[in-house]
């Protein structure tokens, strides 16, 4: 029994052992097969070089700028290899004076592992100049790579920079969303830069290589190129762009020239900032210097900037009138309109007398639109103010467009869970009270005074072969077309009769346009204030933005020039002189015939 115990134990044993064997030798040949060309085999991924941005007469705007990265070899840091570590360190910091030894030895560290057997990268960018007198020297260190590592760059500097944006380092957020990311390290992150991203930074390659026992490379395998350099071209004439910088200095607002079809021909947000400190880095201080300024430069306020359309809503809401009225509808201004317990009173102190139409748009007639706006109700005006393209986003292609605020009964239930008032409808009827709108949905708004029809605004002029669709609306009825020219003709008075409001201030534009002025209140004025303080004696931060929007030449529109200057007081003295130099230029370009 004890002879039988025992051969049983021993052949036990024995097909366990045969069993491990088979498994080893058969089952897990696989496995192990594929472990070893995992060894051998190495697939190298390639970053695509990020496409170039450049306007309509192909000046380049936003570039890759030549450079290279450094990249040290891994596994330094072990006793054995520290002092090979250190000896690099000091080469590269004597040839290249720039660099700062703890930060390469930082950068290092971070990406030193027992696990990693790919060269790191201590150095992200160094320029093209700085490093090519030592080039050579570096090249022949074992130890040491020189990698070509391209740079955005914008040569215009802030000339722009809201519409361009900028591209920096990704974060795990960005990386999260897009693989790619991990590979590349950039991407877009304002303005155009990160509108069109996916198409401008393009799509990696691939490199499979035979290594050897000590991680280098013995043999190419395969090579797939990636898919890069990928041009954009807009609409934008960065000559136009630098001259409506210069003319706009000293401001802070938004100004727009656009096609009537929605070409964007120029565009820009003030105060602007230089996109090279973003991909460069600056220091804490400078980035809260800029932050914190009272002038919001990193603000983008040809989207997000909302504001009180003030005056320049009442080509809108003219139309709206005379189309739900009739076109002949008139007032009587007296100055003052009494509405429940409160007073509504006109700018003009002794009041425009009797007014119609023309007359109102001409001279900024409050007296009108107030009874007006009561006589067909808050519906109809948020309605039509609606269908033109007001309190929606416009399709700019720009991120995160705002829409801004168009009053309604629903919408003050929805946000404030309250009752509208008359006295409301009075506010909105002259573009106050809580009517925000952005500078691009006046500027669509007045291409669909001139010409009835609503564009979607666009920068890109093409991308790759394929050409960027027009796309125009028609948002007007058969009535409201039929009474669109008395419109046009009142914005052409604004401009040219001896009492239209911008009339002394566009005097040296060298086309006849039309347009509408617009004084958006800041703080509120009460209205039991018979006599006004003047814009100049109120202190900066309060007094009214300037608005005026324009299109011309008056008989065949061809392009939209719309322009805020924040706390700038009256829309024609504020900027009929910019808007009318800006067309001069246009003629100057070419652009108007």
């Amino acid at each position: 029994m004890r002879v039988k115990l025992i051969l049983a134990i021993f052949i036990l044993i024995w097909v366990i052992v045969i069993v491990r064997v088979f498994s080893l030798a058969v089952e897990s040949n696989s496995y192990y097969k594929n472990l070893s060309y995992s060894n051998t085999m190495r697939t190298v991924k390639i970053a695509p070089v990020r496409g170039e941005i450049v306007d309509r007469n192909n000046k380049p705007i936003a570039i890759n700028k030549l450079g290279f990265k450094i990249q040290l070899h891994p596994h330094l840091l072990s006793k054995r290899n520290l002092d090979t570590f250190n000896e690099e360190i000091k080469v590269l910091v004597e040839l290249l004076p720039s660099l700062d030894s703890r930060r390469l030895i930082k950068n290092y560290k971070k990406k030193d592992s027992y696990y990693n057997h790919n060269y790191i990268d201590i150095v992200q960018f160094i320029s093209y100049e700085e490093i090519m007198p030592v080039y050579s020297i570096l090249n022949l260190r074992k130890n040491i790579k020189i990698i070509p590592a391209p740079k955005r760059y914008y040569p215009y500097g802030k000339v722009a920079s809201h519409i361009i944006g900028y591209v920096a380092r990704a974060n795990r957020k960005d990386i999260k969303k897009d693989k790619l990311l991990q590979l590349i390290g950039h991407t877009g992150k304002t303005g155009i830069e990160k509108y069109y991203n996916s198409y401008l930074q393009g799509m990696e390659g691939e490199r499979k290589i035979k290594v050897n026992a000590n991680n280098q490379e013995i043999e190419e395998l395969s090579y797939k190129k990636p898919i890069e350099d990928k041009k954009l071209v807009l609409n934008i004439d960065i000559e136009l762009q630098k001259y409506i910088s210069t003319l706009f200095k000293d401001n802070s607002g938004a100004v727009i020239v656009m096609d009537i079809n929605g070409s964007i021909l120029s565009a820009s947000s003030f105060p602007e900032y230089d996109l090279n400190i973003f991909v460069s880095g600056m220091s804490h201080s400078m980035y809260n210097k800029l932050a914190n300024s009272l002038e919001h430069p990193f603000t983008n306020k040809l989207i997000h900037g909302l504001y009180p359309p003030g005056s320049s809503v009442k080509i809108g809401l003219g139309l709206i009138y005379i189309s739900n009225i009739e076109k002949n509808y008139s007032v009587n201004c007296k100055s003052s309109f009494p509405l429940g317990k409160r007073v509504f009173r006109c700018w003009k102190k002794k009041g425009h007398g009797k007014t119609g139409i023309t007359k109102a748009i001409r001279e900024s007639c409050d007296d009108f639109f107030y009874k007006g706006g009561v006589k067909i109700g808050i519906k109809k005006m948020s309605e039509g103010l609606s269908s033109y393209g007001l309190g929606k986003k416009t399709g700019v292609d720009l991120p995160n467009e705002f829409i801004g605020v168009v009053p309604s009964r629903e919408w003050k239930m929805r946000k404030y869970n309250l009752p509208w008032y008359m006295g409301e409808t009075a506010n909105t009827s002259i573009g106050q009270g809580d009517f925000l709108v952005t500078p691009i949905q006046i500027a669509n708004l007045t291409a669909l005074m001139a010409t009835g029809k609503l564009p979607t605004p666009h920068f890109v002029k093409q991308i790759g072969d394929k050409v960027v669709k027009v796309n125009l609306k028609e948002p007007l009825t058969k009535k409201e077309l039929n009474h669109l020219p008395i419109i046009q003709n009142a914005m052409k008075q604004v401009c040219y009769h001896p009492k239209g409001t911008a009339s002394r201030h566009v005097k040296s534009c060298k086309i006849k346009i039309a347009g509408k002025t617009g004084t958006a209140q800041v703080v509120k004025i009460k209205q039991d204030i018979e006599k006004r303080r003047l814009e100049h004696e109120i202190s900066y931060y309060n007094r009214s933005h300037a608005w005026f929007t324009t299109y011309g030449p008056y008989k065949n529109p061809q392009y939209i020039v719309s322009v805020i200057v924040e706390h700038g007081g009256h829309g024609g003295l504020a900027a009929g002189e910019k808007v009318s130099k800006i067309y001069n230029k246009l003629l100057e370009l070419g652009y108007i015939k």
